[in-house]
């Protein structure tokens, strides 16, 4: 349908027992976009993520990939129609090499390649996260910039349409973000649209479009970066009254 945008959001909540992490939450994604996700710990973000990529069930609320509705899909099922993430605190399988982690999802995501297929899918992903060097090394020898970097090449193996990465940039130093900053970039410019939830105030508003703010579980503003660095309730909840920022005022 023209004008529709690729990932629909409405009246997601989700419910934990007698907590409310997800309130009513309503925002859309077109593509192409890099749309930021901000806010305190607890506000509810990655809840938001496992939602998204079916890990966990929204309570109520619509979400529509492509027109079609996900929120009752698996996780599997939603990773091949294109919807995939990261994970905060990384998961790979730690005594598996560097390459065949990322052939896992050469082999189960979207794609579902097979033999020299998958092989060169992966030689592919291992040059463009600069991992090519660590191919053969197990996943328990990486550093943490280079298990960030495993997250988001097992993630682009399955070939998504939507990437979803959470906090990829936590932990690294400032070159290290920089060239994070660099391949964000570079993944939206091959066609993946990107949501990032990221506490790098200044990454998220060098790289995203659109951004939005959550708030114990509640979305307390979206726009522009500049608009949303500048929105009162956002620096009072998140961003504290001496904050400066890219776009803002401190």
């Amino acid at each position: 349908m023209p004008g529709e945008s690729l990932l629909s959001v409405r009246g997601l909540s989700k419910r934990f027992g007698g907590l409310l992490a997800l309130s009513s939450i309503d925002f859309d994604v077109e593509s192409g976009d890099i749309f930021g996700i901000i806010g305190p710990n607890g506000a509810g973000k990655t809840t938001l993520f496992s939602c998204l990529v079916g890990a966990l069930p929204p309570t109520s609320g619509e979400i529509r990939f492509r027109g079609e509705r996900i929120d009752r899909r698996p996780n599997h099922a939603i990773v091949r129609r294109g919807v995939v993430r990261t994970h905060q605190i990384v998961r790979p399988f730690r005594e598996m090499t560097v390459t065949e982690n990322v052939a896992v999802g050469a082999h189960f995501g979207a794609g579902r390649r097979r033999g020299s297929d998958a092989a060169r899918r992966v030689r592919e992903i291992l040059e463009r996260t600069a991992l090519t060097p660590v191919a053969t090394a197990p996943a328990s020898q990486l550093t943490i910039g280079q298990l960030k970097r495993l997250e988001i090449a097992r993630a682009l193996a399955t070939e998504p349409q939507v990437v979803c990465l959470d906090e990829v940039m936590g932990g690294l130093n400032p070159g290290e973000i920089v060239g994070a900053m660099e391949l964000i970039r570079s993944i939206r410019d091959s066609g993946v649209t990107v949501l990032m939830i990221e506490h790098h105030v200044h990454a998220v508003v060098g790289l995203s479009n659109r951004i939005m703010v959550l708030n114990f579980g509640e979305k307390i503003a979206e726009g522009s970066p500049q608009a949303v660095m500048t929105d009162a309730a956002v620096i009072t909840a998140y961003l504290g009254d001496d904050a400066t920022v890219p776009g803002g005022k401190g």
